[in-house]
């Protein structure tokens, strides 16, 4: 979990919560490469170009995969194994 203070996750939520929105009105078809824009223009933004700091963003790009697949993926996939059954 990509743990913050609480009083830090205010500001975050609101930014995230403006991205949300802009992606609403986006079509289904651009939505992807939207995210995958934004993403990267912050690395890019964030760190200096340094082979250390690209070791540290795609370090933190897979940290946020694994979270997401922990905390939501894997759920889901929990949930239609028991709907469906095993293989």
């Amino acid at each position: 979990m990509p743990y913050i203070k609480l009083e830090q996750r205010a500001k975050w939520d609101k930014v995230s919560k403006i991205v949300r929105k802009l992606l609403e009105s986006s079509r289904i078809e651009e939505k992807d490469g939207q995210l995958n824009y934004l993403f990267t223009k912050i690395l890019k933004d964030v760190y200096v170009p340094k082979y250390f700091n690209y070791n540290r963003a795609i370090g933190l790009l897979e940290c946020v995969k694994q979270e997401f697949y922990r905390r939501d993926v894997s759920k889901y996939e929990e949930e239609k194994i028991k709907e469906n059954g095993d293989i």
